[in-house]
């Protein structure tokens, strides 16, 4: 396929308009438009729906759109290995992650990480578990660090490599009545405050799910979309917060709390991810830190009470 064509084509998909792209590109519409046309001749199928609000793409379009991105993200691993050669400046590692793994998990990885490799460099993004997938699918970043309730399936743009439970735990003071607990069911929480993340978040889904399993729903004293606010209005109160094992284990001893498994298998239902782009060429660099990163999980997970 052309080059030039190419070029036209996704800078259209970015910018959802000719008028954009034109804007973008210093080239008239005109000859975007040809271009696009011709395109579509090649290929033997419309790639946008044209309408008076803009250019959307079509399943065909959508198709050609990640595969343009994965070729520009393989020509960026080819001259980032050939600049190595020279002992140039690699580009950042670029990682998108859920909040419970910014809290200690991914900071703490990249730091041992750049212990083995001091010119690299990282970019972090916080997002919602959604938001960190879809900057891996969209090439905006490298990797994605998430927790996930739903499966992908093997049509999914992005490729997880490695996914393991990771079940929400009952977080309180070491001083609470139930602290002494091995384990506890959902129930059992009833006449105590609730500290919850906010409505996007997987605990908060997970946590409704098992309310309603049970029949019972205390509202939460606090929301918050900052875990750690909640870490420290559990430490000096009596209220239970719910994380993962991998969220909160550096911050249990330093913090005087205790997690204890929860019964209730909806409490369980999600896993930790590691995901990529489906079907990239992946830089060395990132197949290392992949390969590190995977490792420190797995030995997390398994410190995990259950």
């Amino acid at each position: 396929m052309k080059s030039l064509a190419i070029r036209y084509f996704y800078e259209v998909a970015l910018k959802g308009s000719l008028s954009a792209a034109s804007e973008s590109l210093h080239v008239a519409v005109s000859a975007i438009s040809r271009q696009i046309s011709t395109l579509e001749q090649d290929v033997g199928s419309p790639l946008f729906l044209r309408s008076a609000r803009g250019m959307v793409l079509t399943e065909a379009g959508d198709i050609l759109l990640r595969h343009v991105r994965r070729s520009m993200l393989e020509t960026d691993t080819v001259l980032e290995s050939i600049a190595a050669l020279r002992d140039a400046g690699l580009s950042p590692l670029r990682i998108a992650c859920t909040q419970g793994l910014a809290n200690e998990f991914v900071p703490s990885t990249l730091a041992h990480f750049g212990r083995l490799f001091p010119d690299i460099r990282f970019r972090i993004w916080v997002d919602s578990a959604e938001q960190a997938t879809q900057r891996v699918e969209s090439g905006e970043a490298d990797i994605a660090l998430t927790f996930s309730t739903t499966p992908t399936t093997p049509a999914s743009p992005v490729k997880v490599l490695y996914a393991r439970g990771a079940p929400a735990l009952a977080v309180m003071s070491q001083d609470h009545p139930l602290a002494r607990h091995r384990r506890l069911d959902i129930r059992d929480l009833a006449d105590y405050p609730i500290a919850l993340t906010g409505e996007q978040s997987s605990t908060f889904k997970l946590y409704q799910l098992a309310s309603n399993m049970v029949g019972t729903w205390v509202e939460p004293k606090v929301y918050s979309n900052y875990a750690e606010a909640l870490h420290a209005y559990v430490r000096d109160s009596q209220a239970i917060l719910f994380a993962s094992y991998i969220s909160i284990f550096q911050r249990l001893k330093a913090n005087r709390l205790v997690a204890i498994p929860l019964l209730n298998p909806e409490m369980h239902a999600r896993t930790v991810q590691v995901q990529v782009m489906q079907g990239r060429m992946l830089p060395d660099v990132i197949e290392q830190f992949l390969s590190f990163s995977i490792r420190r999980l797995n030995e997390t997970v398994l410190e995990a009470p259950v």
